[in-house]
């Protein structure tokens, strides 16, 4: 059975409106944390939908238009990463029952409905009509479905903070079971309610807001102080290998492997045993042995018991062979992205598979593991065979994708 073929990237975050500008940021090494209103966070700041859409060909701009133009902020966020990634995907020609969409997240319309609430409380016939439409995460769904005509199966899934590569996950196995041939798999904006931000502090899960943001999250950095929440939308379009070659267009990566598993805990501690257990297993369905691995995109929070255990997971996996591959987290540069993070995490390692470059590691000054080859202060050249990417959810919940490059068009 052929692996899944990545044929479309989008996002939008903190660090650009687009892949190209998102790209540039993560070869630069530029961060988009920063405090607003006392808090740290790394936010989209003034975007604007209808611009991120001036330039998409019709009827494509219409639709997304009509359908999203007065959705709240994730719903029209996801349309522009879908949109921006249909598009690169060359528009594909496919039947829309051939068409899967799958989100990752949960409770993405919470702050949606904070504000209406902190708006209407006293005046509730004023009410949004749509509000019941608009308070689903299936209006990500039904929405996104709506602008690419997509008639074949679709969803939302919820894994915590592994969200995004459960969503890969359930796409690269609707792709290869042949259920459909291209899906849309979507990582959805996350804006955390003042209620939410205080029970991640209460779990001593956030960066304390003090300091010069730039250098607030510090993954695997002796002085790692926490998460800081990102705001991000991102987008991968998947397409068998048989409706790619039919369609002539560019394969940008591969995803031959990919794992879920749960450590049967309802708590926050992660498990490095568990951990280890997916890495494995993706690395075995991709048919990579430890040390075939070139690169890993670790989930790597800057939380002090999450960076450790991801670390220990990793020398249980790759052994001997630990040194070998490069390893950075995005989240020093685009904060933790919760639900969409692992599609924005898959986003960048496509990117530096593509581009044959690792992105910096942001603000690791004093790394926690001297055998491990982390990426240093600056971009560096690499050619990037076989990369892991890493998700790990409060819950139990572990994922590891693995993505394969494609090396001039082959």
């Amino acid at each position: 059975m052929s692996a899944p073929a990545v044929v479309g990237t989008g996002i939008v975050c903190s660090l650009g409106a687009d892949v190209p500008a998102f790209t540039a940021a993560l070869r630069d090494g530029r961060s988009g944390i920063t405090r607003a209103d006392g808090v740290l966070c790394a936010p989209l700041g003034d975007w604007s939908f209808r611009a991120a859409v001036d330039d998409v060909p019709e009827p494509l701009r219409t639709r997304a238009l009509r359908a999203a133009g007065r959705s709240p902020r994730p719903v029209a966020a996801a349309v522009a990463a879908v949109v921006e990634a249909w598009v690169a995907a060359g528009l594909p020609d496919v039947p829309g029952d051939r068409v899967g969409v799958v989100v990752a997240g949960h409770n993405l319309t919470d702050r949606y409905a904070h504000d209406l609430h902190e708006s209407y409380a006293h005046r509730l016939d004023y009410l949004p009509a749509r509000f019941a439409l608009h308070a689903l995460d299936t209006d990500h769904v039904g929405t996104i479905s709506e602008v690419l005509s997509a008639t074949g199966e679709g969803y939302t899934v919820g894994g915590a903070s592994a969200s995004g590569n459960v969503a890969i996950v359930h796409g690269a196995r609707l792709v290869a079971a042949g259920v459909v041939d291209c899906c849309v798999v979507v990582g959805a904006l996350t804006e955390l309610t003042p209620l939410h931000r205080r029970g991640f502090t209460a779990l001593g899960a956030l960066a304390a807001p003090d300091g010069d943001p730039a250098g607030a999250c510090r993954p695997f950095d002796a002085d790692r102080r926490g998460f800081v929440p990102g705001e991000a939308a991102a987008a991968l379009v998947l397409e068998s290998a048989a409706s790619a070659a039919r369609r002539g267009v560019p394969v940008r990566a591969l995803v031959p492997g990919v794992a879920l598993g749960l450590d049967g805990n309802r708590l926050a501690d992660p498990s490095a045993a568990g951990e280890a257990r997916v890495m494995r297993a993706a690395l075995r369905a991709a048919g990579v042995e430890p040390g075939e691995l070139d690169y890993v995109n670790a989930h790597g929070t800057a939380s002090r018991l999450g960076d450790e255990t991801e670390l220990a997971a990793l020398h249980a996996v790759l052994g001997d062979a630990v040194a070998r591959p490069w390893v950075n987290s995005t989240k020093g540069l685009t904060g933790h992205c919760l639900a969409s993070a692992g599609v924005v995490e898959a986003v960048a390692t496509v990117a530096q598979l593509a581009g044959g470059f690792v992105h910096p590691s942001a603000n690791l000054a004093n790394p926690v593991d001297d055998r491990v080859r982390f990426a240093g202060a600056t971009a560096r050249p690499a050619r990037l065979d076989r990369a892991l990417s890493n998700g790990f959810g409060f819950g139990g919940i572990n994922s590891a994708v693995v993505f394969a490059a494609v090396h001039n068009g082959g």
